[in-house]
C-alpha cells in the first residue's frame, strides 16, 4: 500500500536492499524470507515484542536523492507481489520524469506530491470503508488475516500486546481478538507460537492473580487452559473478551435473535485508533446496560449521556448524576445509588426550554410533561447540542392522543372501595390501550364468556369481613401512604424513584395499586402504550389456531391456581388461554413453557388481559431472559449464581448442599415461578412486588435468607428428601398477616404438614432480614456472574447434545464413540463457520432449537464438499469435489439440500468401515442415480432425451409435488405435534428395514461404468503403488467391458416377450434416461423404441408407479424396496437372463484374460474410455451388475489391498483442524514467518 511519505534516517538498519535505481530503493526486512541467520532471528523477535509488530510490513520502497542522507518511505507491502507492483509503477511512470529535474529538492517535492495524490485518489474510491478504521488498525487487520489465514469476512475487533505462558516461560507477542476467534502470535528467536481458538469453544474466562502468574486472564476450553498476562490495560481487554464470548454463547443459544441484534448506532465523530467493531461493541454494551437499568424496550438505543444535576422538589436539593438520552426517552440516574432514578418518555414531553444561567444554576434546562410535572436539570456541559438532539427526537416521536384520560381511569380504579363496572362494548373509540381491551370483548372471545376489563380479583372477591377489620384499616393506611408518595414524587412513568419508593414496596403494595405499579416498575407500561391494539390483533390471529404450544397450554390451564375461585370458572380460564396463546404466537422461539401459566394467572388477578400480556412480555424477554425457553437456560444460569453466592455468604452450608444436590432441585421451582408455587399465595405476591421493583437481585437475596434461616436444620440432614421437606415446610408457613384477601388453601402445605404445630414466619420479616444480611448484592455484579455462568451452562448443554447425538447414531455406525465425538465437533464447527463466514445468512436460519438435537445442525453441499475433501480416504485429486457432490445427493434422502449429522457419518462410515464388498457398494451407488446427475454423463444426445421426455416430465412433476407437500410440513416443524409422529414413523421404518443385499442393487449402464472407471483412475493417482493399481484396474475394466458385451446377447430387446416386461421395466427407465445414445446408434434406437413401444405401454399401464419406485430404490441404503414381491420377481428374472450366464462366462474366460499382454489390456481399456469421452460408441443395451464388478475386482490383489487398508480418521480430523482456517493465498513459508 502507498504511504504518506515519512522520513527515515537509517535506511540500512534491519533492512536488506533488493533493488535500486537513482531515485528509489526496494527493501526487505531482515528475517523475512529465506536466510537471515542470527540477525534475522533478532529482528523477527524485536518486531513481535515491540509495538512495530502491527506496523512493520516485510517489504518497503524508499525514495532517495544522490546527495541527501534522508530517505522517505513511500510504500510498503505484505508480499513480494504487492511491492513489485508498486515498484513497477514507479519505474514506468516516474523515472523518466524525475530525470528531467535539476534540483534534488524539487525531485523530492514532486515525489511526495505525487504519492499524496495517489493516496487521495485511492481514498476517494474507498471512502465508505476507509473512514471506518484508522490506518494503523487496518494494517494490523491485514497482518492478522495473513498470519492466521482468515478470510476477509472475519473482522478484527482489537489487538493487544501481552505474554502467553507456555509452561513457565512467558512468550511475548500479540493477542488478536476477532469477532469469532481469539488468536495469539509470538516469534522469539526462531520459535513460533500460533494459537487460534473459536469463541464458541471457550468454557470459562477468568481474570485472576496467582503467585505463578501475575495479574492474568485465564481462557479455558474443553481441552486446555491458556494464561495471558502483562497487558497494558487488562480490564479493557477482559471486558472485550467477555463481550465476544457472550455474543458467541448467544449465537449457540438462539441464532435468530443474535442475527436480529445487528443495528448499532453510528458515531458522529470517528475515534482514533479504535476499530469500528470495537466501537460498536462498546455501544452495544452501553445499550444493554441502559435498557436494563431503566427497564426500557429491547429496541431502545442510547444516543448519548452527560453529567448534570437534577433538582428534586421533595427534598429541595440538586442531585448530581448522569442524563441519558435515547430515541424515545430521557433518563436520569444519580451517582449515589438509589438517591434518585427518573424516566421521562418523550411522548409525555410538552416543552423543553433553556432557562437563564446563573452562578447558582449554570446551564439549566427545564422539561415539562403532559401530567403538569416540570424537571430542572443544570450543570449541562453542552446544553445547546443536547437541546438540539432532544428536539430532533421529539420531531420523530409519533403524536399520540393524550394519555391523561387513561391515567385518570387508573386513579379511579385506585380509589378504595370503588367497584369499576365493565365498560359496554358500544363505548366510544379507545384513548388508551387500557380501554382498548374493554371496547371489543366480543372479538377476543369468539363466542365465549366475555372477558373482564380489570383484574379478576375484583370480580371474584368474596364478601370478606377483613375489609372492615384491622386488616382493612392497615390496607387503607398503605393506600394513603402511596397517595402521599404520589403527591410528593409524582405518579405514573415520570415518578421520582428513590429509596423511599423501595421502602414502600417492601412494606407491600396495596391490592388496588398492584397492577398499576407492576406495569410501571417492570417497564411493561411503555411497551403497552406504544403498541395500541397489538394484543387485540394477536388474539384475533391466534384464536382457533392449533400447534404444539396451544396443546400444552390447554393441558395446563386447569392446573393454574386451581384453588383460586377466579380460575374455577370459564371467565378466568378463557382469559388465561388468550394471554398465553397470544404470547406463544408473538414469540414462537419460547412458545409456551411450564411455569408461565402460574405466573400469568397471578398477573391476571391484578391486571386486565392486555396489561397481563405486556407484563408477561417484560418477564420473559427482559427481566428473566432465557428462563422460559425449551432448555430453561436462564434459570440454570441464575441457579449457578445462587450456588456461587451460597459459597460466598454461607460457606459452611454450601458444601453440604452440594453433597445433597439440593440447590439444583429447589432453585428451579423458586426462580421459574417467583416462589408462587412454593409459598402461600398472599405471601408470594409480596415477593413479586419486590421482584418487579428490584429484579432478579431480590429473588437471589430472599433465597439466601431462606437458606440462612434453616442453616442448622439443613446441616443435620442425611439426604436430599429430608432437606427438601425442611425447606418445603418452612416456605409453607411464610404468612402474610396483613392480607385482606381470604386465605387460599395451599396445596403444597397439605403434603408437608408435620406433627408439631408449625412456626409461622412473617413475609415482611423475611424480606427485612434479606435486606439486612444480603443487600450488598449489586445488579452489575449479578450481570457479571450471569455471563460467567452462561458460558458454563451453554457449554454443558452443548456437551449433553453431543452425547445424545453420538449415542443416537452409534448403534448403526462403524465408528467408535471417540471418533463420532470428534466428527461431531468438526461437523458443528463447519455449520457455525457458515453462520459467520457464509455469504448469506441462510445457514443460521436453518437451526431450529425445537427440533431433536440430531436435526439442529445441518450443512449444505458446499460445506459437505469441504469436509469430504479433508476427511475422505478416497482422494481423487481434482475429481474429489465431483465425488463429494454425488455422495451428498445419495445421502440427502429428503431432497432438501441439507444433511444432518447422522446422514454425514453414515456416508463417512461407508468409506472407512466394512469389508471390500461394503466399500465397493458405496462406490457403485455413487455412479447410479440419484448420486450421478444426468448432466454429469458426458455424451448426452438429443435422441435419448426425445424418447424419454414424457417419462422425465411426469417424474419431475411428481418430484415437485413431493417437494411441495413436504414444504408446509417442514414449516410446521417444532410447532405441530405431527412433527413427533413423523420422527417416530421414520425411526420405526429404520428399525424394520432389513439389510440391503448386493442383489438389490440395479445394473449399471455402459456410460455409468465408464464414469466409475474414471473415478478409480483418479483415486489411484496419488497412491504409492499406483502403477500396480493402474494395471489392475485396466485388466478389470477391459474384462468387464467384454462381460457386458456377452451379457447383451442374453438380453436383446427385440427378442423379449411381454412376460419379460417386468424385468424390462425395471431396467429401461435407467438405461433410457441415464445413458443417452450416440448418433451412430440413433437409428437402431428408433427401431427398438417402435418395436417395444406397445409392450412398454402395456407394462406402464399395468404398473404406473413402478419407474418412480425403482428410482427411489436405487439410492436407498435401507433397502425398503425388498418388500415388493413384484420387484423381487423382476430382479430374479433379470438375473436369470443376464447375470448367471455372464457370471459363468467370467469364470471360464478369466484365465484367457490373464494371458493377454499388459499393453493390449491397457490399450483396450483406454479405447473404451475414449469412446465414452467422445460419445461415439456408447451402447444402450450394454449393462453390468454389481456382482460381476465385485467378482472381477477380487481377482486383483492390488485392488483388494487398496480397499481393505485401514485409515485412521482421527489423524485426518487432526490435520483438518490445523488447516481449516488457512484460506490465505500466501506460501507456507510466508505464512509462518509473516511477522519477521
Amino acid at each position: 500500500m502507498w504511504l504518506g511519505p515519512e522520513e527515515v534516517l537509517l535506511a540500512g538498519a534491519l533492512w536488506v536492499t533488493e533493488r535500486a535505481n537513482p531515485f528509489f530503493l526496494l527493501q526487505r526486512r531482515r528475517g523475512h524470507g529465506k536466510g537471515g541467520g542470527l540477525t534475522g532471528l533478532l529482528v523477527g523477535t524485536l518486531d513481535v515484542v515491540l509495538d512495530s509488530s502491527a506496523r512493520v510490513a516485510p517489504y518497503r520502497i524508499l525514495h532517495q536523492t544522490q546527495d541527501s542522507q534522508v530517505y522517505w518511505a513511500v510504500a510498503c507491502g505484505s508480499s513480494r507481489k504487492e511491492i513489485t507492483k508498486h515498484w513497477e509503477w514507479l519505474e514506468n511512470n516516474l523515472l523518466q520524469t524525475l530525470s528531467i529535474f535539476d534540483n534534488e529538492e524539487d525531485i523530492t517535492t514532486f515525489v511526495k506530491g505525487k504519492i499524496h495524490g495517489i493516496i487521495a485518489e485511492e481514498n476517494k474510491n474507498e471512502q465508505p470503508q476507509s473512514e471506518e478504521d484508522p490506518g494503523k488498525f487496518k494494517e494490523a487487520e491485514l497482518k492478522m488475516r495473513k498470519q492466521f489465514g482468515m478470510p476477509e469476512v472475519e473482522k478484527l475487533v482489537n489487538y493487544y500486546s501481552c505474554s502467553y505462558w507456555k509452561g513457565r516461560v512467558p512468550r511475548q507477542g500479540w493477542l488478536y481478538l476477532t469477532v469469532n476467534h481469539l488468536c495469539f502470535y509470538s516469534f522469539l528467536l526462531g520459535k513460533e507460537v500460533t494459537l487460534v481458538i473459536q469463541w464458541v469453544d471457550v468454557t470459562q474466562l477468568e481474570k485472576n492473580a496467582t503467585l505463578l502468574f501475575p495479574e492474568c486472564i485465564k481462557v479455558s476450553t474443553r481441552d486446555s487452559e491458556l494464561y495471558f498476562s502483562m497487558f497494558l490495560n487488562i480490564n479493557e481487554t477482559f471486558k472485550l473478551m467477555e463481550q465476544l464470548a457472550n455474543i458467541a454463547m448467544r449465537q449457540l443459544l438462539d441464532n435468530e435473535s443474535f442475527l436480529q441484534d445487528k443495528s448499532l448506532p453510528k458515531p458522529r465523530k470517528p475515534l482514533k485508533n479504535i476499530s469500528a467493531l470495537k466501537r460498536d461493541l462498546d455501544a452495544r454494551a452501553k445499550n444493554e446496560c441502559y435498557r436494563a437499568t431503566f427497564r426500557l424496550p429491547k429496541d431502545e438505543c442510547l444516543d448519548g449521556h452527560t453529567d448534570c444535576t437534577l433538582w428534586t422538589p421533595f427534598n429541595k436539593m440538586h442531585i448530581p448524576g448522569q442524563m441519558f438520552v435515547s430515541n424515545n426517552y430521557i433518563c436520569f440516574a444519580s451517582k449515589a445509588e438509589e438517591a434518585c432514578h427518573l424516566i421521562i418518555p418523550l411522548r409525555e414531553v410538552t416543552i423543553v426550554e433553556k432557562a437563564d444561567s446563573s452562578s447558582v444554576l449554570p446551564s439549566p434546562l427545564s422539561i415539562s410533561t403532559k401530567s403538569k410535572m416540570t424537571f430542572f436539570f443544570a450543570n449541562l456541559k453542552d446544553r445547546d447540542f443536547l437541546v438540539q438532539r432532544i428536539s430532533d427526537f421529539l420531531q420523530r416521536t409519533p403524536s399520540k392522543k393524550p394519555c391523561g384520560s387513561d391515567r385518570e381511569w387508573k386513579w379511579n380504579l385506585a380509589d378504595p372501595g370503588c367497584e369499576v363496572p365493565e365498560l359496554p362494548s358500544s363505548s366510544p373509540p379507545a384513548v388508551s390501550p387500557m380501554s382498548a381491551l374493554s371496547s371489543q370483548p366480543v372479538n377476543f372471545c369468539a363466542g365465549e364468556v366475555p372477558t373482564a376489563s380489570q383484574g379478576l380479583l375484583k370480580l371474584f372477591r368474596r364478601n370478606s369481613e377483613e375489609l372492615s377489620g384491622p386488616k382493612g384499616a392497615k390496607e387503607k393506611m398503605k393506600e394513603e401512604s402511596w397517595n402521599i408518595h404520589f403527591f410528593e414524587y409524582g405518579r405514573g412513568m415520570c415518578m421520582y424513584r428513590t429509596a423511599k419508593t423501595r421502602e414502600l414496596v417492601q412494606k407491600g403494595i396495596p391490592e388496588s395499586l398492584r397492577g398499576e405499579l407492576w406495569l410501571l416498575f417492570s417497564g411493561a407500561w411503555n411497551e403497552m402504550v406504544t403498541h395500541p391494539g397489538y394484543y387485540a390483533d394477536l388474539v384475533e390471529k391466534s384464536m382457533g389456531k392449533y400447534n404444539l404450544a396451544t396443546e400444552e397450554i390447554e393441558r395446563d390451564l386447569h392446573r393454574s391456581m386451581p384453588e383460586h375461585p377466579a380460575f374455577q370458572n370459564e371467565l378466568g380460564i378463557a382469559a388465561l388461554r388468550r394471554v398465553l396463546t397470544a404470547y406463544a404466537f408473538r414469540n414462537p422461539t419460547i412458545g409456551y413453557c411450564q411455569a408461565m401459566n402460574i405466573v400469568t394467572s397471578v398477573l391476571l388477578l391484578y391486571c386486565n388481559e392486555e396489561e397481563a400480556f405486556w407484563l408477561l412480555v417484560a418477564l420473559c424477554e427482559r427481566m428473566l431472559p432465557d428462563y422460559y425457553n425449551t432448555r430453561v437456560v436462564g434459570a440454570l444460569v441464575d441457579q449457578g449464581i445462587f450456588e456461587e453466592l451460597t459459597r460466598e455468604y454461607l460457606p459452611q452450608l454450601s458444601e453440604k448442599m452440594q453433597d445433597l444436590g439440593v440447590i439444583s432441585t429447589i432453585s428451579l421451582s423458586w426462580f421459574l415461578t417467583l416462589f408462587l408455587s412454593v409459598m402461600p399465595f398472599e405471601s408470594a405476591v409480596v415477593i413479586v412486588d419486590c421482584f418487579f421493583y428490584e429484579g432478579i437481585k431480590f429473588i437471589l437475596q430472599v433465597s439466601l435468607a431462606i437458606l440462612d434461616a434453616n442453616v442448622e436444620k439443613l446441616l443435620q440432614c442425611c439426604d436430599e428428601g429430608e432437606a427438601m421437606t425442611i425447606l418445603g415446610r418452612y416456605l409453607d408457613n411464610v404468612v402474610n398477616r396483613q392480607s385482606v384477601s381470604p386465605p387460599i388453601p395451599h396445596l403444597h402445605a397439605l403434603l408437608t404438614s408435620g406433627d408439631d404445630p408449625p412456626l409461622e414466619i412473617d413475609i415482611f420479616e423475611l424480606i427485612k432480614t434479606s435486606y439486612e444480611k444480603f443487600s450488598n448484592l449489586k445488579a452489575d455484579d449479578i450481570e457479571q456472574m450471569r455471563f460467567k455462568q452462561r458460558l458454563k451452562v451453554i457449554q454443558s448443554l452443548e456437551d449433553t447434545a453431543k452425547k445424545s447425538v453420538v449415542r443416537a447414531v452409534s448403534g448403526d455406525i462403524g465408528f467408535s464413540i471417540e471418533e463420532l465425538e470428534e466428527l461431531y465437533v468438526v461437523f458443528k464447527a463447519k455449520y457455525l463457520m457458515s453462520c459467520y463466514w457464509g455469504n448469506n445468512r441462510a445457514a443460521a436460519a436453518r437451526r431450529d432449537q425445537s427440533l431433536p438435537y440430531l436435526e439442529q445442525y445441518r450443512i449444505d453441499m458446499e460445506q459437505f464438499k469441504e469436509l469430504f475433501i479433508a476427511l475422505t480416504p478416497w482422494s481423487c485429486g481434482a475429481h474429489t469435489p465431483v465425488l463429494a457432490g454425488r455422495l451428498f445427493r445419495l445421502l440427502d434422502e429428503n431432497r432438501d439440500s441439507l444433511i444432518n449429522f447422522k446422514e454425514f457419518v453414515t456416508g463417512m462410515s461407508g468409506m472407512y468401515h466394512g469389508d471390500l464388498t461394503e466399500k465397493l457398494k458405496v462406490l457403485y451407488k455413487l455412479h447410479l442415480p440419484p448420486a450421478l446427475n444426468p448432466e454429469e454423463t458426458e455424451s448426452a444426445l438429443e435422441a435419448t432425451s426425445y424418447f424419454t421426455e414424457d417419462v422425465t416430465a411426469e417424474e419431475t412433476q411428481e418430484d415437485k409435488g413431493r417437494t411441495n407437500e413436504n414444504g408446509p410440513e417442514k414449516e410446521e416443524k417444532g410447532t405441530s405435534p405431527q412433527d413427533y409422529r413423523y420422527y417416530l414413523r421414520m425411526w420405526a421404518k429404520e428399525k424394520e428395514s432389513k439389510k440391503e443385499t448386493i442383489k438389490d442393487l440395479p445394473k449399471m449402464s455402459q456410460e455409468q461404468f465408464i464414469e466409475l472407471c474414471k473415478t478409480l483412475y483418479n483415486m489411484f493417482s496419488e497412491d504409492p503403488v499406483e502403477q500396480e493399481l493402474y494395471h489392475a484396474i485396466a485388466t478389470v475394466a477391459s474384462l468387464l467391458l467384454r462381460i457386458g458385451e456377452v451379457g447383451k446377447k442374453f438380453s436383446n430387446r427385440p427378442m423379449r416377450r411381454s412376460e419379460d416386461c417386468k424385468a424390462n421395466n425395471t431396467q429401461d427407465p435407467v438405461s433410457e434416461e441415464e445413458s443417452p445414445t450416440s448418433e451412430q446408434s440413433q437409428n437402431s434406437a428408433v427401431e427398438q423404441q417402435s418395436q417395444a413401444e406397445h409392450e412398454d405401454k402395456t407394462c406402464r399401464d399395468a404398473q404406473p408407479e413402478k419407474p418412480q419406485q425403482e428410482n427411489q430404490t436405487l439410492g436407498d441404503a435401507s433397502g425398503e424396496g425388498q418388500s415388493s414381491p413384484l420387484q423381487l420377481l423382476s430382479d430374479d428374472e433379470t438375473k436369470d437372463d443376464m447375470s448367471m450366464s455372464s457370471y459363468s462366462m467370467v469364470s471360464t474366460g478369466s484365465l484367457q484374460c490373464e494371458d493377454i499382454a499388459d499393453d493390449t489390456v491397457l490399450v483396450g481399456c483406454e479405447g473404451s474410455s475414449s469412446a465414452a469421452r467422445y460419445g461415439s460408441t456408447i451402447d444402450t443395451d450394454w449393462s453390468i451388475s454389481f456382482e460381476q464388478i465385485l467378482a472381477s475386482m477380487l481377482t486383483e490383489a492390488a485392488l483388494v489391498n487398496y480397499f481393505e487398508k485401514k485409515v485412521n480418521i482421527l489423524q485426518k480430523i487432526k490435520d483438518q483442524k490445523k488447516v481449516e482456517r488457512q484460506f490465505s493465498s500466501s506460501s507456507d513459508h510466508e505464512l509462518s514467518s509473516v511477522s519477521g
